[in-house]
Parts: structure tokens; sequence; C-alpha cells
């Protein structure tokens, strides 16, 4: 098992993820090879944390099924 989560681990962190900055000042990071993992922040650090956590979720749980 803990294999497995060693394997999504390293495939999330070599993940694309592309960072913009609104227009109100917020930053949007998105993952284009995972559709839906987009999300909002106040740096472009903190975005970059939060999609690569949601990407970790997602990949998680396609691996379940």
């Amino acid at each position: 098992m803990l294999c497995c989560v060693e394997q999504l681990v390293e495939k999330a962190m070599n993940l694309n993820i592309e960072c913009e900055q609104e227009q109100d000042g917020r930053w949007l990071a998105e993952v284009p090879q995972l559709p839906g993992v987009l999300v909002y922040g106040e740096t472009t650090e903190e975005v970059k944390v939060k999609a690569r956590t949601l990407a970790l979720q997602v990949m998680a749980e396609r691996n379940e099924m």
C-alpha cells in the first residue's frame, strides 16, 4: 500500500500546475492533466500546495476504483 501512495505523491509532484492572477488579486491554479483540479488562493505558493493536494485526492480516488 505504501508503494502505491509513494507513486501517487511522485506523480503529483511532477504535474504541470498553471498559475494565473485574477483581476481581483486572487491567484488561480489548475492542473490541465486532471480536469476539475482548479483552486484559488492568496499567493502562488498557496495555490500550488492546494492544487497538488487536490490532485493527490483525485488521483487516489481514481486509483481506488
